[in-house]
């Protein structure tokens, strides 16, 4: 297998996470089990959970923590990781913490943007994460496309793309998934957010056509029905509707995973014969949760790893269930240090 098989592009940030209460969460307006976009609002809150709770700082950003996750399965030297972060502290603790697990990060740098950064708050079993993109929202399609980055573009096998890059370049997602389709690679991207599909409807659907893998949540999916029109609240349907929209690789069939937390996983494969497949999770006792934070990243990260391996389907899904299996039994989202080797 070449060197860096899997390229990855998203929205980098470094996580804050502190166990808080609703109190907390009142006091921002923020909901248990949410993700959301900073607004001025919400912007005290980053200095607040620094200094008056017991922060645990992560290499975050939903991509990356995918990316991290493939990288854990994977030989060494298999996944790249683009963004943007700042020429800061923060910045040079993501590619530290980047390194350290094995990714290679190629950071465009934003010298008049702080890193981004996303509050985590942590209630019992449910994270609310508020997010200020800063530097992260400052991606440019030019260095996408500047030489070095480009060649890592031409020798990667499969795309991933967080869909909260949606908010950030769309010129490079599409970039990404017209040099997939040109060229018979797999074009992979991550529904994400509820809100992203409520109110970033145009950019999701101009990048639609080049899906080939589509990895979202039973949340997710409703919202994707409900902002299309759909008419329907089942999950199934839902992703035959996602599967057989139009395509530009039409080489392959599209494929949709939809994760339902402790429900089975539902994957469904479009075209004429459109079929549909049920996989149940790896369970694990209550007891050994500690955070759910990022289980469905890591999920996609296990996923991501069996494609590059050429897994089947069935496959692939086990081990994004297994990936995350372990996930959440760390102050996530966070992988095991003592190492775990999938199948042994």
């Amino acid at each position: 297998m070449s060197e860096y098989p899997l390229f990855c592009l998203g929205n980098p940030l470094l996580g804050i996470q502190v166990n808080g209460d609703q109190a907390l969460l009142d006091k921002y307006g923020l909901k248990p089990n949410d993700a959301i976009l900073a607004e001025e609002k919400h912007l005290p809150i980053y200095e607040e959970i620094t200094t008056n709770y017991s922060p645990n700082y992560l290499a975050g950003g939903a991509a990356q923590n995918a990316a991290r996750g493939a990288q854990y399965m994977l030989p060494p030297k298999s996944v790249v990781y683009v963004g943007c972060a700042g020429q800061d502290a923060f910045g040079e603790a993501l590619t530290s913490a980047c390194v350290n697990e094995g990714v290679l990060t190629k950071y465009r740098i934003e010298k008049d943007q702080p890193t981004g950064r996303c509050g985590v708050i942590i209630t019992g079993h449910d994270r609310s994460m508020v997010t200020d993109l800063a530097a992260a929202n400052h991606y440019r399609l030019e260095h996408l496309q500047s030489p070095e980055i480009w060649s890592y573009v031409e020798n990667a096998k499969i795309y991933y793309v967080g869909g909260y890059h949606l908010t950030v370049c769309v010129p490079a997602i599409l970039a990404l998934g017209k040099h997939a389709a040109d060229t018979g690679k797999i074009f992979t991207m991550n529904l994400s957010a509820p809100f992203l599909l409520q109110f970033f409807k145009e950019q999701l659907d101009s990048v639609a056509s080049y899906w080939d893998y589509v990895i979202g949540n039973e949340s997710e999916a409703l919202a994707y029905s409900e902002s299309h029109g759909l008419d329907t609240k089942d999950i199934t349907e839902i992703a035959k509707s996602i599967a057989n929209l139009p395509k530009k690789n039409t080489s392959r069939p599209r494929v949709v995973v939809i994760t339902q937390g402790t429900d089975p996983t539902v994957v469904v494969t479009g075209g004429p014969n459109t079929t549909v497949e049920v996989y149940p999770i790896r369970p694990i006792e209550s007891k050994d949760i500690v955070d759910t934070n990022g289980a469905g990243d890591a999920f996609a990260g296990g996923f991501l790893a069996g494609l590059i391996q050429g897994k089947d389907l069935k496959t692939a899904a086990d081990m994004g269930h297994w990936l995350a299996s372990w996930g959440v039994r760390e102050p996530g989202p966070a992988y095991p240090s003592e190492k775990k080797v999938y199948g042994a």
